[in-house]
């Protein structure tokens, strides 16, 4: 029996770790962006959009195209009709009618009809606007990669940022915790103060508060992570890269001289796309003067009788055909139409005004982000060196301590410096590869994998 409860349990550790590994998933950053443009539930909805702008594209140049209809019509009379007619048609009296039913009890009309649009403004208009409306489309699913790769990276960055956050708190706490053991026994044997001890307990209750909090905050950068990437939020998601790393990849200072050329950003394309589609309105409202010219074709069969025999095969039917254009000719609106074009005209010029002012805010955001970025790897630099003095610091005055030279309240002081320039350093690290991504971002400048 031993036996077997030891093979059942074997088998239930091995389907619970290959579920485990099933659910784990690890990403370096291009990893984890090139899975959200996938993958992200925003990603996929702008790519259906494209898809939906393509079919109305050709939906809308369809309806110039030949449209063929048919239709069969049954009718079955449960009580005809009468007309009167006079009755000397049948020998009768001057002045008396009789009472005559005309046709069948049951007839079959059967249609075919063939409508060819020949001239029409509005729909040449509408052919431009659908090609517009496909670009606006893609426009909007270029928007969105950009803004979900950024969305990415901070969330990626921030999951490294907690992870080196409580490795630093890790370490500190164990070095925090030897030195208050070492406090408390020379205390203990009369040649400290009790306040070294009590600055020490202060020191290590707001490192484990902090490391606390700092884990709290990774399970949910964890999660942020997931839901960006479009990963379910529960995923147990594993990092490949690096803070140090990738900071290093992200300092590219030649980035700082790229070209500022404001038609190649997403935003500009987004606000001319608009300035055109406002063109076509117009466009379409002036078209609305002009004549719409269309033909048809109808042929079909017909057949009465008085009783359902219509399948019969010595059944009568009878064949018609006829042919025919349609022409429309706008002639007064009531100023109607006019009204429609001044409006239309209005909203171009608005539209005018609104690209010139996205030209001058994107030449704006590209000289702060530029800024931005510099600033970012300069602090970078200078966190760098701050944390070497501070560790020099904290290590010159544990020394002193010790040695009875430095009092407890210069070592905690030493040691919140330190712990300070910790997370300054990690805060500029991951400064420096947001900024070189809202630069990108702004530019429109993605580089390739």
């Amino acid at each position: 029996m031993k036996h077997y409860l030891v093979i059942l349990s074997c088998l239930l550790l091995s389907i619970s770790v290959s579920y485990s590994q099933e659910n784990t998933s690890s990403f370096t950053l291009q990893e984890a962006i090139d899975y959200a443009l996938e993958n992200n539930r925003s990603a996929k909805n702008a790519a259906r959009d494209i898809e939906a702008a393509i079919r109305q594209k050709w939906e809308t140049t369809a309806t110039g195209l030949p449209q063929i209809s048919a239709s069969v019509d049954y009718q079955n009379f449960l009580k005809q009709q009468v007309s009167v007619v006079p009755a000397e048609f049948f020998g009768g009296e001057p002045g008396d009618f009789e009472e005559v039913i005309f046709g069948t009890e049951q007839n079959v009309n059967a249609t075919a009809t063939l409508r060819q649009l020949i001239f029409d403004g509005s729909y040449l208009v509408g052919l431009q606007s659908a090609k517009v409306f496909l670009e606006i489309s893609k426009n909007a699913k270029e928007k969105t990669d950009l803004e979900i790769r950024k969305a990415v990276i901070n969330a990626y960055g921030n999951v490294l940022l907690a992870e080196e956050s409580l490795n630093i708190l890790t370490n500190d706490i164990s070095v925090l915790e030897k030195n208050l053991f070492e406090t408390q026994k020379i205390f203990e044997n009369g040649l400290g103060e009790e306040e070294s001890v009590e600055q020490l307990q202060i020191t290590l209750s707001q490192l484990k508060s902090n490391f606390s909090n700092t884990t709290r905050l990774k399970d949910l950068a964890y999660d942020m992570l997931n839901v960006t990437m479009g990963l379910p939020i529960e995923n147990q998601t594993r990092l490949s890269d690096n803070l140090s790393g990738l900071t290093s990849q992200n300092t590219v200072l030649s980035l700082l001289e790229a070209d500022e050329n404001v038609e190649n950003t997403i935003d500009y394309k987004i606000a001319a796309n608009d300035k055109r589609s406002k063109e076509l309105l117009l466009k379409l409202e002036k078209s609305k003067a002009l004549p719409q010219l269309s033909g048809f074709l109808n042929a079909g069969y017909v057949s009465f009788s008085n009783d359902f025999s219509f399948f019969d095969s010595d059944q009568s039917w009878s064949g018609f055909s006829l042919f025919g254009l349609s022409l429309n000719v706008p002639i007064f609106s009531s100023l109607g139409r006019t009204a429609a074009t001044q409006r239309a005209k209005i909203n171009l010029e608005k539209s005018k005004d609104d690209l010139t002012e996205v030209e001058q805010q994107l030449k704006l955001q590209i000289a702060q982000a530029k800024s931005n970025y510099k600033f970012a790897i300069e602090d970078y630099e200078i966190r760098k060196e701050n944390l070497g003095l501070a560790k020099r610091i904290e290590t010159k005055n544990q020394t002193k301590f010790f040695e009875g030279i430095a009092s407890s309240f210069e070592l905690r002081q030493a040691q919140t410096q330190l712990y300070s320039a910790q997370q300054e350093l990690l805060r500029a690290m991951l400064d420096v590869i947001n900024q070189k991504t809202n630069l990108e971002t702004v530019l429109n400048q993605i580089p390739l994998n």
